[in-house]
């Protein structure tokens, strides 16, 4: 509480503290935001600081921000007990307990076929490793029923482009092409930093019990055992209750964990004339001449809030792209009209040429178990930015042998 007075007030104040200290003896529950501010108002070192000719004036507003609240529109399940979540998902109560890690057991489970992911350190584009924490079938079969039964059906905030049905990539660039400023900023060790209490948040938001919602937090969150993360700096969110990357509920929960930091931010932009989307970690402003004259002070603000929000900011991987480079968010160029760089068409051009040529087992260099369709994927994508280049892709497509193994 005195921190957050320093913030509004711009320093600290004697009179502060004595205010702070009466409110926490004399109240044994938050007072409301009315009954606070007679509180303050009445309070004998407050006048006495107002009268002494050092009447404080407010540097920094802490707004009352909207939060999600239950519909009936979500047509929600209804559980009572374990046996109807038990039931929901297909498996056991013995099974649910054993599953829904809410003491963080995973832990201190030996290697082996005891825990419940299996975890792997994977390369970042542009250096360094994420722990990617996938869950064994069992589990990972009750998390998709979670997610189809409960986590589809409460919406995202609007901001939010990833992981949503009738979203895609596209959706979230369409509103910043062609701008005088595209920001872009990324979020450091995204689902790592959702802890489990944001988790179980939403699971109470939704309208669950204490103890149901407790039990979902468990069978989507996970504690790393100590030997996965040995020898590694910077792995301390890891040992912590969080959503795992590799889960197929963590990206529909990390948006609906996002929903107050989406709601702040596109607050901002608003008043800043911008326009916000985020795709997962990535985060995209943009605006004409007035947000560009800005950038730098809004980029600032936006560090405020996200660090306010208990996340991060990669700042390695903050842009300010104006028209004069090449603007582009997630792979795509920006600048005129939605479009996938010349390098990554000439590269897939190239693997289908000599897959043409050669056969396609030697082009299936990460030994992907189905070749044909990851390649038909990355064509159908390119036909979504730009379907002549498509055409020209699809054309090389139809013409491979496909009689060895892929």
């Amino acid at each position: 509480m005195l921190q957050r007075i320093a913030v509004c007030l711009g320093g600290k104040r004697a009179w502060h503290q004595k205010v702070v200290e009466s409110l926490v003896r004399d109240h044994d529950h938050p007072p409301s935001a009315w009954q606070l501010q007679e509180i303050i108002g009445c309070h004998p070192a407050f006048l006495q600081a107002v009268d002494g000719g050092g009447a404080p004036r407010v540097r920094v507003w802490f707004r009352h921000h909207e939060v999600m609240t239950p519909s009936h529109a979500w047509e929600l399940p209804r559980l009572e007990n374990e046996s109807d979540v038990a039931r929901l998902l297909g498996v056991t109560v013995d099974e649910l307990q054993w599953l829904a890690d809410c003491h963080g057991r995973e832990r201190s489970r030996p290697p082996g076929g005891q825990r419940h992911y299996v975890y792997t350190w994977a390369d970042k584009r542009r250096g360094g490793q994420r722990l990617v924490e996938a869950p064994k079938p069992l589990l990972k079969a009750v998390q998709r029923r979670l997610l189809h039964h409960i986590l589809d059906r409460i919406p995202a905030h609007p901001a939010a482009r990833g992981f949503r049905a009738g979203h895609s990539i596209v959706d979230y660039v369409r509103p910043h092409v062609g701008r005088r400023l595209v920001l872009h900023l990324d979020i450091r060790d995204f689902f790592a930093s959702v802890h489990a209490s944001r988790v179980h948040c939403v699971f109470r938001m939704a309208g669950y019990s204490l103890g149901i919602a407790r039990l979902l937090t468990g069978l989507c969150t996970n504690t790393a055992p100590p030997d996965i993360c040995h020898g590694r700096t910077d792995t301390g969110r890891y040992a912590q209750p969080h959503l795992p990357q590799g889960a197929p509920t963590s990206p529909a929960l990390a948006n609906l964990c996002c929903f107050r930091l989406d709601l702040r931010l596109a607050s901002a932009a608003r008043a800043a004339a911008a326009d916000y989307t985020r795709y997962a970690d990535d985060l995209a402003f943009s605006g004409d001449a007035d947000f560009a004259r800005s950038g730098e002070r809004f980029a600032r603000l936006v560090w405020q809030i996200v660090h306010g929000e208990g996340f991060a900011i990669n700042h390695r991987k903050t842009r300010q792209m104006r028209p004069g480079v090449r603007q582009s968010l997630a792979g795509l160029v920006l600048n005129a009209h939605p479009n996938i760089g010349r390098r990554h068409f000439d590269q897939l051009k190239a693997i289908l040429t000599n897959c043409i040529r050669y056969g396609p087992a030697s082009q299936n260099r990460d030994a992907h178990p189905d070749f044909r369709a990851s390649l038909a994927g990355r064509v159908a994508f390119f036909r979504q930015i730009n379907s002549g280049r498509a055409e020209r892709l699809a054309r090389l497509l139809c013409q491979i042998e496909w009689d060895e193994p892929a």
